[in-house]
């Protein structure tokens, strides 16, 4: 329905009327209803299984989808999912994905999981959200997903049945039959019956939905976070708040005209909601090119083109994604793209100028969790969009920068002072975020959600975020739990103490890296502490790209490792090695915490510099540099 530019903008359309009192459909079937109502022959989704340009594709249109969306919820309560019953997904990006999203939280409570997660870990999550079927490939060449899901299913009695989706369906003659040929053995060792998900689904009516739809804002979906380390937590999703992202996507910033590239994964709520949702309410369309999405053979190559061939007015990505793409030539006209919205992590300065230089368009930088339903705040379209800020708060969220005081009380903070980030709106479920009630508790400060991010709100209403209280170690938009990497190297025998954090890095924002202190009269190098790490921590991005010995690591008066001391050791660790490596006559002289900025490097000059193309080098970080004299 249009942009906006300013604050007031925003505040115009809260003052239309109070958020309960907007017409919006109250289920997620009747959501999808009105839109299929409304565009029901433009398309709606459009996925390729290559990332060739002229590779075959797939396209549904709003009625189509309508169809196969109501095929897939009768099937899943004919297994027995009712609305308060749970059906997880481990899957690729796929049109059975999309399908399944939707038709899952149509008929009960969908719960998409990370392909990527080991078995232990979709375990858990079957065994958190009681999981009655769960939707996953058939054996397919190149990947592990189906033996991972069966070796899971094993360890979740509750599951009854396992729906295989075959992707087969997507590749012409002669690969076709290739595959079937070459296709690799997937024992089944567990309890559940197994169907083809096409079969299953062709059986079911696509006019009508076989049972009740109440208008009830019930929880709809599950979204576990805590990224590929740790025992992910389930965070509960309410109609509502899916229903909300979407509505602010079509009042703000989609039109139905709109064509969306979207290489971002369908178990990530990004994509699901401010992108799927809003393509809902807007009419919009959306291309997911490639089962990896961004991790696709071929789609950095090829993008570019892939955004001619469907003449995509808006690009989503991650800030590792856009470094990539920078690092291509633009082959292709891209006249058609408006803007690039980037979220998951923060966008360095650099990458920002370099984009819009090379395709004319700005990056809107903005801000969710999976917590709050995703979106809380965006850098104006058509406004101010300062840089290193992730804009204004949506109509209808509240955002307080709180801080503790004694009694268990909350302080606002003042203009530009850093405290806790909390959030109020919609997509907030206030006292049950998690599906774990033990870890609800601390999580509010009355009605607003305590995000664990620290940031601070400036004179004009934006947002900056500044750190976090989490710990989490931000690769590339995946999270990493340190503790992952200190119990890994902690048990090594000559490892007294060991703190992991993130370093800063030009392509992934953050990479791991852990500090260890040693054993009383112990001896080992760092080599050696490497190849211990990989032996140890099976995750591969968790692995640590830099290990340093110390002779004592800096800790808390009660003997906790104090991890801003080891923040600012690496940066200026890395920043001294890329100015050295460069050739430039400057060192780091200290890292300081600034109230507004976080951690800042002070750099100091050794001789004459090229200040423009320093600027450039320190410009691809998200670290902010003071030159002092």
């Amino acid at each position: 329905m249009g942009s906006f530019a300013t604050r007031e903008d925003l505040r115009a359309i809260e003052a239309e009327m109070p958020w309960e009192a907007r017409e919006l459909p109250r289920t997620i079937y009747r959501f999808l209803a009105r839109t299929a109502a409304s565009h029901g022959a433009r398309p709606a989704i459009t996925y390729q299984l290559m990332a060739d340009p002229g590779s075959k594709a797939e396209t549904l249109t709003w009625n189509a989808l309508m169809g196969q969306v109501t095929q897939a919820a009768n099937l899943l309560r004919s297994l027995g999912v009712g609305p308060t019953d749970c059906v997880a997904y481990v899957l690729p990006n796929s049109m059975e994905t999309a399908v399944t999203l939707l038709g899952g939280a149509v008929a009960g409570i969908v719960t998409p999981i990370n392909p990527l997660l080991e078995p232990e870990q979709i375990a858990s999550i079957l065994r958190e959200t009681k999981a009655k079927v769960v939707v996953t490939l058939r054996a397919f060449p190149k990947t592990d997903v189906p033996q991972k899901v069966a070796e899971a299913v094993r360890h979740a009695p509750g599951v009854q049945t396992v729906l295989e989706v075959d992707l087969v369906r997507y590749l012409t003659f002669p690969k076709s039959l290739l595959v079937r040929l070459l296709r690799p053995k997937n024992p089944v060792a567990h309890h559940a019956r197994v169907l083809n998900f096409s079969h299953a689904v062709a059986g079911q009516p696509a006019d009508r939905l076989s049972f009740d739809d109440p208008a009830e804002d019930r929880v709809a979906a599950y979204f576990h976070t805590g990224g590929t380390t740790g025992m992910p937590k389930v965070a509960q999703h309410r109609v509502s708040g899916m229903v909300y992202n979407g509505w602010l996507g079509n009042r703000l910033l989609f039109r139905e005209t709109d064509t969306v590239m979207c290489p971002l994964p369908l178990f990530h709520v990004f994509a699901c909601h401010p992108i799927l949702m809003s393509m809902i309410a807007s009419g919009g369309h959306v291309v997911f090119p490639t089962p990896a999405g961004y991790r696709g053979a071929g789609v950095f190559d090829n993008l570019w083109k892939l955004i001619e061939r469907w003449k995509c007015t808006y690009l989503i990505a991650v800030p590792t994604a856009l470094s990539a793409l920078m690092q291509r030539p633009i082959n292709a006209d891209v006249s058609t793209l408006r803007g690039a919205f980037s979220g998951s992590a923060a966008l360095p300065v650099e990458l920002y100028n370099r984009f819009e230089k090379a395709t004319g368009v700005q990056i809107v930088e903005g801000y969710g969790l999976t917590e709050a339903t995703c979106l809380v705040a965006v850098n104006p379209p058509d406004g101010t969009k300062k840089i290193g800020s992730v804009g204004l708060p949506f109509p209808y969220t509240e955002v307080r920068i709180l801080r503790p005081v004694s009694g268990g009380d909350f302080h606002d903070c003042a203009v530009d002072e850093v405290g806790e980030i909390c959030v109020s709106n919609p997509g907030v479920v206030v006292g049950g975020t998690y599906t774990e009630a033990e870890r609800n508790k601390g999580l509010f400060a009355g009605k607003y959600l305590r995000t664990g991010d620290l940031g601070r709100l400036d004179a004009d209403g934006y947002l900056f975020i500044t750190g976090r209280a989490k710990d989490l170690i931000i690769r590339g938009g995946h999270n990493i739990d340190p503790a992952l990497i200190e119990e890994a190297m902690m048990r090594h025998p000559a490892v007294a103490f060991a703190g992991a954090i993130g370093q800063p890095d030009k392509h992934a924002g953050e990479l791991p890296c852990v500090y260890v202190e040693l054993m009383k009269g112990a001896t080992v190098t760092e080599a050696e502490l490497a190849d211990w790490a990989k032996a140890q921590i099976s995750e591969r991005a968790a692995v640590p790209k830099h290990i340093e010995i110390l002779d004592e690591l800096p800790k808390t008066a009660v003997g906790k490792v104090f991890k801003p001391d080891l923040r600012k050791r690496a940066i200026a660790r890395v920043l001294s090695h890329d100015l050295a490596e460069a050739g430039f006559a400057v060192r780091v002289s200290e890292v300081v915490e600034d109230r507004k900025r976080g951690l800042v490097a002070r750099l100091e000059k050794t001789g004459p510099v090229d200040a423009e193309a320093m600027s450039h080098l320190l410009g691809q970080y998200t670290l902010p540099c003071d030159m002092v004299d």
